[in-house]
C-alpha cells in the first residue's frame, strides 16, 4: 500500500492534470485570411475607423454593437448554400453574427430556410438589416456547418468591397439583435462546429502575417485547435476577464511597458482581430508619445518619428500574467510601403500606436489590433474561458 502522504500527493497531482485544460493541437479545419486595404477615395483614415469601433465597444449595452474596420480587414471566402456560393466576409473576433449581401447578392438553395426574423446590427461606423436564414455554411476544403444562421441583408452600410462578416466573438454579442427576440442568443460558426461534432473544442487559432501589399494571402483561422507550424516556442494563456466591458469581448488584463518605463498599469481591454492599430488609454497613449518623442501628423492623425528617432526605439512589452510579448521598434511602424494608403509621404515614418480616446480605468485601456496580432499567433478558447499567445517567425521580423 502507499503511505498516506504519497498517496495524497498522488491524488492532488491527478486533480491538478485533470484541472488543466488541454491544448488541442494541428486542428484540420483550416481556413484561409486575407488583408484587405479598401481605399474607395485613394486613401484611408485608420484613426477615424479604429477611433469609432473603440467607442462603440466601450458603450455596449448603450449603442448596439461594434464596427469592424472595413479599411483595412482580414477577409476569408466562406461558402453559403448548396451549391454554394462564395463571399468575402471579414473575420471579426468583436463580433457574433455572421452575415452577407453587402455586395454580392445572397442567392437561395435547397438549403436555404428564412425564419422570418429580421435582424439588425449597427457597427458604429456600419451597420446591416435584413432577414435571419439558416443555411449549409462552408469552411475551408469542404467541411460545412448544416443551419447555421446567417443574416441576409437587405440593407447595410460601409462595407465597402465585402460581403458581409463572418463573427467568430462570444455568443452573447449575438443577444438582441434579432429584432422581435430582444433575450434571444443566436449560435455563431465557433458553436455550431462543436455541436455538430465538427470539433471537439470551441477554440479558434489565428495567425496573422506582417505584409507590405494592399492584398495578401497572409493569414489563417484554426478551428477546433492550433496549427503549431504557425508558432514558436509555447503557447501561453491568460484566462479570460472579469471586467465589464471589456469582459463582453475575448478580454484580458495585462500591463504595458516601454523599454523598462511603465506606461500603463495591469488593466482590462481586448485582443480584436477588427481594430488595425494598437489603441492606449489617452493617458498611456500621452506616456507613449512623450517616450517616443514621435509628434502628431495632422494629416494622417498617427504619431511620427524620424529616423533617428526609430532608430532608438525600444521594445513596447505587453505583459500578460508572467509573459511578456515584446513588440519590436520595426513592430511598432506602419509598413512604409504602403504610407500612401494614409494619405501619408513616402519619407515618413508612422507608428501604429494610438489614442482611443479615454483614460484609464474605465474597464476597456487598451485594444490588442491586427498589428499586434501579425506580430504572435492567438487563440481564442471558449472551452477554458482563455486566451493564448505565442510568438512567430515573425515576431522579430523587419518587414516595415
Amino acid at each position: 500500500m502507499f503511505p498516506a502522504a504519497s498517496l495524497l500527493t498522488t491524488l492532488l497531482l491527478a486533480m491538478s492534470i485533470a484541472a488543466s485544460p488541454v491544448e488541442v493541437r494541428d486542428s484540420p479545419i483550416t481556413l484561409p485570411i486575407a488583408r484587405r486595404l479598401n481605399t474607395p477615395s485613394g486613401t484611408i483614415n485608420l484613426l477615424e475607423h479604429d477611433q469609432a469601433r473603440a467607442a462603440s465597444l466601450k458603450n455596449v449595452g448603450t449603442s448596439t454593437l461594434l464596427s469592424p474596420t472595413e479599411a483595412v480587414s482580414y477577409v476569408a471566402a466562406v461558402g453559403v448554400g448548396s451549391p454554394a456560393t462564395t463571399y468575402q466576409l471579414i473575420v471579426d473576433t468583436g463580433s457574433s453574427n455572421t452575415w452577407v449581401g453587402a455586395n454580392t447578392a445572397y442567392v437561395k438553395t435547397s438549403t436555404s430556410v428564412s425564419t422570418g426574423q429580421p435582424v439588425t446590427v449597427d457597427y458604429g461606423s456600419g451597420s446591416f438589416s435584413g432577414t435571419e436564414y439558416t443555411d449549409t455554411v462552408t469552411l475551408g476544403s469542404g467541411l460545412t456547418i448544416t443551419a447555421q444562421s446567417i443574416g441576409v441583408a437587405s440593407t447595410s452600410t460601409g462595407f465597402t468591397g465585402v460581403d458581409g462578416i463572418v463573427g467568430i466573438g462570444p455568443l452573447d454579442l449575438t443577444e438582441g439583435t434579432l429584432t422581435n427576440e430582444q433575450t434571444t442568443t443566436i449560435p455563431t460558426v465557433t458553436d455550431n462546429l462543436y455541436t455538430q461534432g465538427i470539433i471537439s473544442e470551441m477554440v479558434v487559432g489565428v495567425s496573422f502575417e506582417p505584409t507590405s501589399t494592399t492584398l495578401s494571402t497572409n493569414g489563417e483561422l484554426t478551428f477546433g485547435g492550433t496549427d503549431a507550424t504557425k508558432y514558436t516556442g509555447t503557447l501561453a494563456y491568460t484566462p479570460l476577464t472579469t471586467t465589464y466591458p471589456a469582459s463582453y469581448y475575448w478580454g484580458i488584463n495585462e500591463s504595458i511597458t516601454y523599454g523598462s518605463t511603465t506606461i500603463l498599469a495591469e488593466t482590462a481591454g481586448i485582443v480584436d482581430t477588427g481594430t488595425t492599430l494598437i489603441l492606449l488609454a489617452s493617458n498611456a497613449y500621452t506616456k507613449y508619445q512623450s517616450a517616443t518623442g514621435a509628434t502628431l501628423d495632422r494629416t494622417t492623425g498617427l504619431l511620427r518619428v524620424t529616423l533617428t528617432q526609430y532608430d532608438a526605439l525600444q521594445n513596447l512589452n505587453f505583459n500578460v500574467g508572467s509573459n511578456t510579448y515584446a513588440l519590436t521598434p520595426n513592430g511598432q511602424i506602419w509598413p512604409r510601403a504602403l504610407n500612401t494608403y494614409l494619405g501619408g509621404s513616402n519619407s515618413y515614418i508612422y507608428l501604429i500606436v494610438n489614442n482611443l480616446g479615454t483614460p484609464s480605468g474605465e474597464g476597456l485601456d487598451f485594444i490588442n489590433g491586427q498589428t499586434f496580432l501579425e506580430r504572435f499567433y492567438s487563440v481564442f478558447d471558449t472551452t477554458n474561458a482563455r486566451v493564448g499567445f505565442a510568438t512567430t517567425s515573425y515576431t522579430d521580423a523587419t518587414t516595415n
